[in-house]
């Protein structure tokens, strides 16, 4: 049997399963807030042209109405300014949207500090238990997040101070842009950096490291708590907008039962 009959064979037959890691995409989905004088995204939306009636009597469609980076979705290189030379969305080599998964789980640690930083010790520990993270492909960090995602609120977190989500610290994203082999980091959250993450140096540094470093962001995840610690394959093409700087996505996970 060739490879790609397995595949398929496996799919069908239950041996894989197919695990949707995306967050529904609706006017209520989550979306990030930035303070003034910044500009902000709008919320998901869709637009009526025509439901089974006069404006098409056999047919129902709809307008979309969303920003790059609403709901679950995808970072590009040039999203940053750091990329600015970088890939946009439609660039991306295709073979880099299939790639495999090492999922660290910081779930309980961010249960009792919604501040939580990865940090580098604390991906050896999991290298030290599960091996090296894979060459090409995505560290996925699960936070326990996507529970909140029904919640504006309670998922932004936010209060006088600013917004309180898990993340990865400055040197820890450095780390994983300049010397570790993943192309990307997968989070649960409006982004893939710390609610507090505006007052780092430099700010926002899995942005600034990551995307200037040719790698990439996906966003607001859930399901991560039935992926493995490895042997996962996630699946992940964005929208080919041209002069795009990211795209909402369908997250697909295979794993082995």
């Amino acid at each position: 049997m060739s490879i790609l009959k397995a595949l398929l064979s496996g799919v069908s037959g239950g041996s894989i399963e197919v695990v949707d890691l995306t967050a529904p995409l609706s006017a209520e989905t989550p979306i990030l807030q930035l303070p003034p004088p910044f500009a902000n995204t709008i919320p998901f939306g869709l637009e009526e042209i025509s439901r089974y009636d006069d404006r098409g009597p056999a047919w129902y469609w709809n307008d979309i109405h969303t920003g790059e980076h609403t709901g679950t979705h995808f970072d590009a290189p040039i999203h940053w300014v750091t990329g600015r030379d970088g890939d946009d969305v439609s660039q991306v080599p295709p073979r880099r949207l299939i790639a495999s998964a090492a999922v660290i789980d910081v779930a309980d640690r961010a249960a009792k500090d919604p501040d939580f930083l990865l940090e580098i010790e604390h991906i050896r520990e999991w290298e030290a238990v599960h091996g090296p993270l894979p060459e090409g492909g995505w560290l996925l960090l699960r936070t326990g997040w996507d529970t909140r995602s029904g919640d504006q609120e309670a998922f932004l977190n936010a209060n006088e101070t600013g917004p309180h989500t898990p993340g990865v610290s400055v040197a820890a994203a450095k780390w994983l842009a300049e010397e570790s082999p993943v192309i990307g980091l997968g989070v649960e959250t409006v982004g893939t950096d710390a609610g507090a993450a505006h007052s780092f140096d430099p700010p926002f540094p899995c942005h600034s490291y990551l995307l200037g470093a040719d790698k990439y962001g996906l966003t607001q995840l859930r399901n991560l708590d039935r992926l493995p610690p490895t042997g996962a394959v996630v699946i992940a093409p964005p929208l080919p907008i041209v002069g795009g700087s990211g795209s909402p996505v369908r997250v697909l996970a295979l794993v082995e039962k």
